[in-house]
């Protein structure tokens, strides 16, 4: 059977390896190894994955290992690879020594930052960069005959987004995370309640964190769900959206929201089916893809600005905040009238960001009279990947 072509990924590592070593980080199937395969293996001189259990074995049991098979081939001044890092993290301080021995620069994958740091490693101590993989990005599939509705129904995991029957794929990715990735972090014991916790979780996708609400729902405390939303950060497989408190005119809410990092996937804990334009989920599907477009984007530029969003107690709202530069509402309107403004223009009024953008469905750009730019979600979205967002 003829294999999907290879999609080439926004992700530029090649010259960042070649100054120092880096930590690959991103969430099961997200394409780490296919992007190494294909991009970067005309630079690696030994390639370990930690899939393999024998491997993964002796490298637990003996460390010294790694050090061994290089001394033994004799490497200097190249590029080693080791897969899954997070299931040996002993392997560190080996690492370690090969860095500072023979000047080797590491390129390190894994899904989850938190094996790492309960492993009691400080992950190289600042010798090696870090960035995350997220699911496709917008410059990467808009020539493959993409469109909201697709992005809706599959997501955007490579798996997914590129199968002829993403439901499958999708229900196939969830019950891989819960029989590897969460029985790895621990929570086994609790397994039946985490599968709960999961729905839960993904019905309240986009929203507010509220833990006693979840917990009530699910039937644990309100302690065990706010350490399995640190699971669920900690494996890359969510992100808390913190809220913007800056502003001085109006009171604002203090808790984060909380976005999975693919729309698929939530949409397949959730089991549901794609929204019509007419469901009130269409908009809030709209905000998530947005929200992974700018959290993909931010990560991989590496900026420092952090994202958040705006709510006040008295209900006016912007769903991002790009560090105090830019403020963005997401709709799903094809023709934006004063209603849609609201939250922008109580914003305004903050004096803090430079730009207010309204990320729509209309079919061109405008610009309102009071500074607020009207953007289709395309055109926002060239403008966002060719840097002239920020």
């Amino acid at each position: 059977m003829k294999s999907d072509p290879y999609i080439k990924r926004t992700l530029k590592l090649k010259e960042k390896l070649e100054k120092k070593s880096q930590f690959l980080l991103g969430p099961r199937m997200t394409g780490k190894t296919s992007y190494i395969r294909n991009e970067l293996q005309d630079m690696v001189s030994l390639s370990w994955n930690l899939l393999d259990g024998r491997l993964r074995m002796r490298a637990v049991s003996d460390p010294g290992l790694l050090k061994e098979e290089v001394e033994a081939l004799d490497l200097h001044d190249c590029v080693v690879v080791i897969d899954e890092i997070q299931k040996a993290p002993q392997l560190l301080e080996e690492v370690h020594l090969l860095i500072e021995e023979r000047n080797i620069r590491f390129l390190l994958t894994g899904s989850s930052a938190r094996k790492l740091r309960s492993g009691g490693v400080n992950l190289l101590g600042g010798r090696a960069g870090h960035i995350t993989m997220h699911p496709f990005v917008y410059p990467e599939i808009q020539g493959t005959g993409y469109s909201l509705e697709r992005i809706f129904k599959s997501g955007l995991l490579p798996s997914a987004y590129c199968s002829e029957n993403p439901d499958e794929s999708l229900g196939d990715y969830v019950a891989l995370y819960l029989n590897e990735e969460i029985q790895a972090e621990g929570v086994t014991r609790k397994l039946p309640q985490f599968s709960r916790f999961l729905e839960v979780a993904a019905l309240s996708n986009t929203e507010i964190l509220n833990f006693t609400n979840i917990a009530s729902d699910v039937g644990v405390s309100r302690q065990a769900v706010t350490g399995w939303y640190q699971v669920l950060v900690d494996t890359l497989i969510g992100y808390e959206l913190v809220s913007f408190t800056k502003g001085i005119k109006r009171k604002t809410f203090g808790m984060p929201k909380f976005y999975f990092f693919d729309l698929g996937v939530a949409r397949a804990l959730q089991n549901a089916t794609v929204p019509t334009t007419t469901q009130s989920e269409y908009g809030k599907f709209f905000e998530h893809y947005m929200f992974m477009e700018l959290r993909s984007y931010l990560d991989y530029i590496q900026s420092k600005d952090v994202l958040s969003y705006w709510r006040t107690t008295s209900g006016f709202e912007v769903d991002f905040v790009l560090g105090e530069r830019v403020a963005i509402e997401t709709k799903t309107t094809r023709k934006a009238d004063t209603r849609d403004f609201t939250g922008l223009k109580a914003f305004m009024e903050e004096n803090i960001c430079q730009r207010h953008i309204l990320v729509c469905c209309e079919d061109r750009p405008r610009k309102l009279e009071n500074g607020i730019e009207v953007m289709p979600w395309r055109y926002f979205l060239e403008l966002l990947w060719s840097g002239k967002i920020l």
